[in-house]
């Protein structure tokens, strides 16, 4: 059988953990809806969800958080990160954090959950403090008295952040914590499937979600925004990039055919989040863009994805715009290592094939029968 271009349709592995019902535009984990856990459920209890399947008791989720604050402090206290360029992309300092800590904290044999917790924990700590080191300022060490969205805000910034960012900044995590096979967790789950170490399997995986057709999205957003200016200038905005086949970013989606699931929660928190100007542009740009898509491509069913709202709502709670990736990295790890935990029960390599498509029977000739011969 030979696989359509980009794997399209093709199933490569079975999992409880989570799946997209593109149809249907719903995502869930471990059988809960993601509508019945974004904004009630915290970050934390959908790490044991997706962990161990169940969500936790009491004394389980008292028991992951003392785990987890104890493991958000660097090993080297942040040595590594000093050494690169203040010009870095911080998905390049959280690459270079997280394979800095997987060696130092000697990471290695069979993925276990501890080690999952460890590399999860450090994840904002990796991102606020190459951020403050880049900003010419020292970094800020995890409070114990602060969970896991309040800690990444504090350590950016040194001020306890209001309830209601914690909130926005907490279900935004929720929601991205898992999403099917996608990009990033099929090639932690590749690297993993060799029996490497979960550290190398998470390191891969962020290299995958860098790339702007995967987890960089959020940002185009905000500068498309920005280039749009005005409710005003929403059309015409709209319709050159349309004439121009540019590409409009937060809309459409390799496996929805209808609205994002978690795009509908995030718009309704960045109604309430951002200023009404702000809301205004945003909601006036998705409605025309979506009108536009349908009329001029209707075999493709285009609609908001979460990016297009990540961003928002990512404004909002004042991160700045070059971290947006990375934070979907911070909330992403969850999903990636559970799924490096699930691959590894009864791991079998992925290793597929692939069509040779060149030229086959070709005989080697001598270089100096080939013309090339060094002239001395």
């Amino acid at each position: 059988m030979i696989a359509a271009k980009g794997l399209d349709g093709i199933v490569v592995a079975q999992t409880n953990i989570s799946h997209v019902f593109g149809e249907e535009g719903r995502l869930v984990y471990h059988g809960y809806d993601i509508g019945e856990l974004a904004g009630k459920a915290t970050y934390e209890e959908v790490c044991h969800l997706l962990w161990k399947g169940t969500l936790p008791t009491r004394a389980e989720l008292d028991a992951l958080n003392t785990a987890m604050r104890a493991q958000r402090t660097l090993p080297d206290g942040g040595a590594g990160l000093r050494l690169l360029p203040k010009t870095t992309n911080p998905m390049d300092a959280l690459r270079t954090g997280v394979s800095l800590a997987a060696a130092q904290l000697g990471i290695k044999g069979t993925p276990t959950t501890d080690q999952a917790i460890a590399l999860a924990a450090r994840f904002p700590t990796i991102v606020a403090t190459f951020h403050r080191l880049r900003s010419g300022l020292e970094p800020i060490a995890p409070r114990d008295d602060l969970g896991h969205a309040a800690n990444y805000l504090y350590m950016l910034t040194g001020v306890v952040p209001p309830e209601n960012h914690v909130h926005g900044l907490d279900t935004y995590l929720v929601l991205l914590a898992d999403h099917g096979m996608n990009a990033s967790t099929f090639t932690a789950r590749v690297i993993a499937s060799t029996e490497s170490d979960i550290g190398s399997a998470i390191v891969g995986a962020i290299g995958a979600l860098k790339g702007p057709l995967h987890g960089g999205a959020p940002a185009l957003v905000m500068d498309m925004l920005e280039a749009i200016g005005t409710a005003d200038n929403i059309k015409p905005w709209i319709d050159n990039a349309l004439n121009t086949h540019q590409k409009l970013m937060g809309f459409g989606h390799r496996v929805y055919k209808t609205t994002d699931p978690r795009a509908e929660i995030l718009r309704d928190m960045a109604r309430h989040a951002s200023t009404p100007e702000f809301f205004a542009l945003a909601k006036g740009t998705e409605d025309y863009a979506i009108q536009e898509l349908n009329r001029r491509k209707p075999d493709q069913r285009l609609y908001t994805n979460v990016e297009f709202y990540s961003a928002a709502v990512l404004n909002s709670v004042g991160l700045p715009r070059d971290l947006y990736p990375a934070t979907f990295g911070v909330s992403r790890v969850a999903g990636w290592t559970a799924h490096v935990l699930e691959q590894m029960v009864g791991n079998r390599l992925i290793r597929p094939q692939s069509e040779y498509v060149g030229p086959q029977g070709l005989k080697f000739v001598p270089l100096e029968e080939r013309g090339l011969a060094t002239i001395s």
